[in-house]
C-alpha cells in the first residue's frame, strides 16, 4: 500500500475546522503526539457519488464488504477511551469507494493497474465499477483534496503542541487475498506493521510489535506495506514517525462485513498500549 498524503496545504498550526466536513478531526489529550488515522471503516457514499456506480444495490453491498476495514473506527474509540494519555483521531466519514485518500491521484499510484487509484473505476475482483472513460477528478478536488489538507494541518498541530507527531494508520484485512491485491501472495500474519524507511524508527515498530505481541505474531510489510505520511514532510521531517497497522479481520469480526466479536475490546486495548510506548517516549 502507498499511503501518503499527496496534496500540499497552507501554512498554519491551527487545528481544520472539520464541523462541515466528511471527515473528523476528534480530539485527544493537547499534549499528545498521536493522530490515529482511520481512513477505511466508512461504508457511507453520497447520493451523487452513487449515481455514478454503476454495480446494482445489492453487489455494491457486496463490495462494500470486502473493501470497508469494518469496525477499526471502534478499535480506534477503544483504543482513545483507554490509553493514559488520549490520542488524538481523523476518521474518514466516507467509504473509499468515494475516493481514497491513501492513494497518489496521479500516474505515481501502483494500484491504478488494477483500476484502484485514488478513484476506483474496477472491484476488488476486477469487475466494472465506474463506467469506461470515467473521469474522476471532480471527485479528488470535492474530497480528496480537502481531505489531505485537514490531516496535513492535523499534524502540523501535533507538531507545535508536542514537538513531534506520531501518525498511526489503523486498517485491516481480509484473511484470503482478494483478486485486486498486487502483493497477495506474501505472508498474511495477524498483525502486519506497514513502514516507511524514513518515518519508522525501530523504537516504533519494536513497540508496535511489543504491543501485538498477544495475538499470533506479527509480520512487517506485508501483505502491505508503507504508511500514511503529508506530503509536506515525507522525506523531510523526522518529527514526524508514521506506521500502519493492519489488522487480519478473523481477529475481531465475522468476513466478510460482518459483526464485530470479542476480539475488537482486546484489539483496542494493545492500541492503547502502543499510543502509551509512543506518549512515553522522551525523543
Amino acid at each position: 500500500m502507498i499511503a501518503l498524503c499527496r496534496s500540499s496545504s497552507r501554512e498554519t498550526n491551527a487545528v481544520p475546522d472539520t464541523s462541515a466536513a466528511p471527515f473528523r478531526l476528534l480530539p485527544g489529550a493537547a499534549d499528545s503526539p498521536v493522530l490515529l488515522h482511520v481512513p477505511h471503516s466508512s461504508r457511507e457514499i453520497p447520493a451523487p457519488v452513487r449515481a455514478g456506480i454503476v454495480l446494482d444495490d445489492a453487489a455494491l453491498g457486496r463490495e462494500l464488504d470486502h473493501l470497508t476495514d469494518a469496525h477499526t473506527e471502534e478499535i480506534a474509540a477503544r483504543a482513545a477511551g483507554a490509553a493514559g494519555r488520549a490520542p488524538w483521531r481523523f476518521v474518514n466519514g466516507l467509504s473509499r469507494l468515494v475516493v481514497d485518500p491513501e492513494r497518489f491521484p496521479d500516474e505515481r499510484e501502483e494500484m491504478l493497474a488494477s483500476g484502484m487509484g485514488a478513484v476506483y473505476t474496477r472491484t476488488a475482483h476486477g469487475a466494472e465499477l465506474r463506467p469506461a472513460g470515467f473521469d474522476g477528478r471532480a471527485l479528488v478536488e470535492r474530497y480528496f483534496e480537502p481531505y489531505a489538507r485537514a490531516v496535513t494541518e492535523a499534524v502540523d498541530e501535533r507538531l507545535a503542541a508536542a514537538g513531534r507527531a506520531v501518525v498511526v494508520d489503523v486498517h485491516s484485512y481480509p484473511t484470503g487475498a482478494l483478486p485486486y491485491e498486487l502483493h497477495g501472495d506474501g505472508p498474511r500474519p495477524p498483525v502486519c506493521l506497514g513502514t516507511d524507511p524514513f518515518h519508522t524508527p525501530a523504537w516504533l515498530l519494536e513497540a508496535a510489535r511489543e504491543a501485538f505481541a498477544g495475538f499470533g505474531g506479527t509480520g512487517v510489510d506485508s501483505p502491505f506495506a508503507g504508511t500514511y505520511v503529508p506530503l509536506r514532510h515525507h522525506g523531510r521531517d523526522p518529527r514526524v514517525a508514521a506506521l500502519m497497522v493492519e489488522i487480519r479481520r478473523d481477529l475481531y469480526m465475522a468476513e466478510p462485513g460482518g459483526a464485530a466479536g470479542p476480539g475488537l475490546g482486546a484489539l483496542g486495548d494493545a492500541l492503547a498500549a502502543l499510543v502509551d510506548r509512543v506518549s512515553a517516549r522522551t525523543v
